[in-house]
C-alpha cells in the first residue's frame, strides 16, 4: 500500500535527476515508505539505486508510463534543463500532479514552467538549502538535511494544498526549518547566502596562485574556501540567472570590504573592533538551537 498521511502527502515519488541531491531524495523517500521513481541519464546511477533499495523502479529515458505514474515529481537538474523537459513531456503528467525542483534560481524556473504548464498539472519550486562540495550519486547522504533549511517559492498560480504538500515533504526529509517565500524574494536572498559566498570563495582560491598553500593554512582558509570546489557548469548556469541580484551583492561586498581596508591603512581602532563585535554578535545568531 502506498503511504499517505492525512495531509494528502503523495505515495509515488518520481525523481528526475539522480545525483547528489536527487539521490539523497531517493534515500531518505524510500525508507519512509514511498514508492520512489526515477528517470536519469546513466544507467550505473539507476543500478546503485536500484542495489540500495532506493529506488522501486527507474530508466534513462523520458517514459511516459513512469512518467504518469507519480503523484509528486521532484526536478533535480539544471534549471534550463528542467524546463525544456517539462515542455516536452508536460503531457505525460498524470491530473493533479505536483511537480517541484531543488534550483538554486526560482524566478526563471518557476515563472517560465508556469507560464506554459497545462492547467491541471501544478508546478511549485522548493529548494533544499544543503548540499556537499562533491557531486554525483555515489556521495548521497539524508543526513545534510538535518538542521538544514527548506524554502518554498509559492506564486499567485499555487494552491495551499500543494504548499502544504511541499511543507510535508520538508519535514519527511528531516528539514529543520521551512520558510515560505516569493521567488523574487527567494533569489534575492540566496544572491548574498549563497551565490555571493560562492563568488567569495572561488576569487579567493584564484587571487593567489600558489601551489604550496595547502602546506601552510589553518582551517580558516579551509572552512572560506570548502565550497571552492564547484561544478563550473551549474554554477555558471546559477549566476548569470541571478546575475542581477549577484552583481548588486558583489558591488554591496566589496563596498564593506573597502571600508575594512580604509580602518586598517588609518590603523582606526575604534573602527575595526565595532565592525569585529558586530559580526561576532550576527554570527551568533547561527549557533542558536532551532525552536
Amino acid at each position: 500500500m502506498r503511504k499517505q498521511n492525512p495531509a494528502g502527502q503523495p505515495g509515488t515519488v518520481l525523481i528526475v535527476g539522480l545525483g547528489l541531491i536527487g539521490g539523497s531524495y531517493a534515500k531518505r523517500l524510500s525508507a519512509e515508505g514511498f514508492r520512489v521513481l526515477a528517470i536519469t541519464q546513466r544507467e550505473e546511477d539507476l543500478a546503485l539505486a536500484r542495489q540500495r533499495g532506493w529506488i522501486a523502479q527507474g530508466s534513462t529515458e523520458e517514459d511516459p508510463v513512469l512518467i504518469g505514474e507519480a503523484e509528486l515529481v521532484v526536478f533535480a537538474v539544471y534549471p534550463h534543463v528542467l524546463v525544456d523537459w517539462v515542455s516536452r513531456n508536460q503531457q505525460a503528467f498524470r491530473p493533479g500532479a505536483v511537480l517541484t525542483d531543488v534550483c538554486g534560481v526560482k524566478e526563471y524556473v518557476v515563472r517560465s514552467v508556469q507560464s506554459f504548464l497545462r492547467e491541471d498539472v501544478e508546478f511549485l519550486g522548493s529548494h533544499p538549502m544543503a548540499g556537499k562540495e562533491v557531486s554525483g550519486i555515489r556521495y548521497s547522504d539524508d543526513a545534510i538535511f538535518r538542521g538544514a533549511n527548506f524554502i518554498i517559492t509559492p506564486t499567485e498560480k499555487n494552491t495551499g494544498g500543494a504548499v502544504q504538500i511541499l511543507k510535508d515533504l520538508g519535514n519527511t526529509l528531516g528539514f529543520a526549518h521551512i520558510s515560505v517565500l516569493s521567488p523574487e524574494e527567494h533569489d534575492k536572498m540566496v544572491g548574498y547566502v549563497s551565490h555571493l559566498t560562492h563568488a567569495i570563495a572561488v576569487s579567493l582560491m584564484n587571487a593567489n596562485d600558489n601551489q604550496h598553500l595547502q602546506e601552510y593554512t589553518g582551517d580558516s582558509f579551509r572552512d572560506l574556501t570548502r565550497i571552492a570546489r564547484i561544478n563550473d557548469a551549474l554554477w555558471t548556469e546559477l549566476f548569470f540567472l541571478n546575475k542581477k541580484n549577484l552583481t548588486q551583492e558583489i558591488d554591496e561586498f566589496v563596498a564593506v570590504l573597502e571600508d575594512l581596508k580604509d580602518k586598517v591603512a588609518k590603523e582606526d581602532t575604534e573602527g575595526l573592533r565595532e565592525l569585529f563585535i558586530r559580526s561576532t554578535q550576527r554570527r551568533a545568531l547561527f549557533d542558536r538551537p532551532a525552536e
